[in-house]
């Protein structure tokens, strides 16, 4: 078996349309398809950001996160960036707060988290 790459991270929100907005307006995600699944009552939103696809499923009634940050699952989703500290700027400038600025103890590159409207970790590290 050789597993290639990670083709996609899926994650469920609580509010559709205020995650579908965050992710590909202030995050610049692109729309690959967007659809309605009537039998199930949700939204499934396919998201391109590089090689990777974000699906968002919105559900409705969705239970929430048990624990922060630490709850088994997934932790966080971390994206590559060329300046850690000209894409703090931009989030900021979008309305988006972010932690201080901090070095990775393992790599030495510089990293710090912001969040998603439902209050999932997110990671830009260069």
């Amino acid at each position: 078996m050789r597993l290639e790459k990670i083709h996609h991270v899926a994650i469920i929100v609580s509010d559709y349309e205020k995650s579908k907005e965050f992710y590909t307006e202030k995050l610049g995600f692109s729309i690959i398809r967007e659809n309605y699944r009537e039998e199930r009552g949700d939204y499934k939103l396919d998201l391109k950001l590089g090689d990777c696809e974000l699906e968002i499923f919105g559900i409705p009634g969705s239970p929430k996160r048990l624990s922060y940050p630490e709850a088994c699952g997934l932790r966080h989703l971390a994206f590559y960036v060329e300046s850690v500290e000209d894409t703090v700027k931009e989030l900021n400038e979008r309305g988006i707060e972010t932690e201080p600025i901090r070095f990775d103890t393992y790599t030495g590159k510089r990293m710090t988290f912001f969040h998603d409207p439902d209050g999932l970790p997110l990671e830009i590290h260069e």
